[in-house]
């Protein structure tokens, strides 16, 4: 499995046979040139996970390309014919396997209602298992070996970041949700991460492709 950092939350996961991007949001325009992809999945509706204006485009560039979304962004992109993302079910693109977990976004405030979120399982073969959750600290699958960790959001505090990586309990971390904070920020956020997780801390530079 090969993983690369797209900004923000988007991440590219690509195998020996398949290529699948997960939320490509508007905090990062690193995305919006790719091709070649098998799946698109999206987590939850908001703004730095969905891009609706310019996820046209990418779909245009990829006519391949299926579109699966947690259920409540199916209206927003239904020009794109997506299809919804089942909690509890299984599916396969080439050769990745992707589980559905979750439900729902994290409370970020009581006044603020809730959306809904899935996270997604990814793995090939008998290979590591990556767990991207999306907007939510609220669900820990089994097996998960690498862990897409949502560093810091106005829903999270740090202790809440490193239970959550402690829990889910995999061998590596991998920053993302960061683009909310200045690079001295989220220097605080990755010390404490790196001090206080038993996980091992990739710090992936955006852009670069990472064999994991």
């Amino acid at each position: 499995m090969i993983v690369t950092r797209l900004g923000h939350a988007a991440l590219l996961i690509e195998s020996s046979r398949s290529r699948v991007l997960i939320d490509p949001g508007g905090y990062s325009d690193m995305w919006r040139d790719l091709t070649d992809l098998d799946a698109v999945l999206v987590t939850h509706q908001h703004a730095d996970h969905l891009d609706v204006a310019h996820l046209g485009g990418l779909l245009a560039a990829n006519p391949g390309a299926g579109l699966v979304v947690e259920p409540q962004c199916a209206e927003l992109v239904a020009d794109h014919d997506p299809s919804g993302a089942v909690v509890g079910e299984t599916t396969t693109i080439g050769d990745i396997t992707v589980e559905v977990v979750g439900g729902n976004h994290a409370v970020i405030h009581p006044r603020i209602p809730r959306v809904g979120n899935v996270g997604y399982v990814l793995s090939v073969g008998d290979g590591p298992r990556l767990f991207h959750p999306g907007d939510s600290y609220d669900t820990a699958p089994a097996d998960v070996d690498i862990l897409a960790l949502p560093l810091t959001a106005p829903w999270a505090k740090v202790g809440d970041t490193v239970d959550f990586a402690n829990l889910v309990g995999a061998q590596h971390l991998i920053p993302i949700h960061d683009a909310i904070v200045s690079p001295q920020g989220r220097a605080i956020y990755v010390r404490m991460v790196t001090t206080l997780c038993t996980a091992a801390f990739e710090d992936l530079p955006s852009g670069d492709r990472h064999e994991l």
